[in-house]
């Protein structure tokens, strides 16, 4: 069965949620926009910290590891995002972070998480 980039992504990030609650975190949000440029795919507590997720899924790594596709440009639209989710939250949140997770989903599902990560 072929699927679409779109059901790919989907299913990476129900994959990614899985994978999250199964470590401790509660899932707050998914896919919250802020504007065309910037969409976050996952917004999860983890204890005290709030946690912006970027998830990437590739189908295999013939053309690159998923967390490759992480670019500093994205970066700056998350952080972007981020700042502004704070600012909505009336500063509820005072520990915050951006992490990565990178699936792929053959020969076997394959899940790398990165933490606090800085580009």
């Amino acid at each position: 069965m072929t699927l679409s980039r779109k059901e790919i992504g989907k299913l990476g990030e129900d994959l990614a949620c899985r994978f999250l609650e199964n470590n401790g975190y509660k899932i707050i949000e998914r896919n919250k926009t802020f504007s065309r440029f910037c969409e976050i795919d996952i917004i999860a507590q983890f204890k005290k910290t709030l946690v912006f997720v970027e998830v990437k899924t590739r189908k295999t790594n013939n053309f690159g590891a998923p967390l490759e596709a992480i670019t500093p440009t994205k970066y700056c639209h998350i952080k972007t995002g981020l700042l502004q989710y704070i600012q909505e939250s009336s500063n509820k949140y005072s520990n915050y972070r951006i992490d990565a997770i990178g699936i792929t989903l053959e020969p076997k599902v394959e899940i790398k998480h990165l933490q606090n990560v800085y580009l």
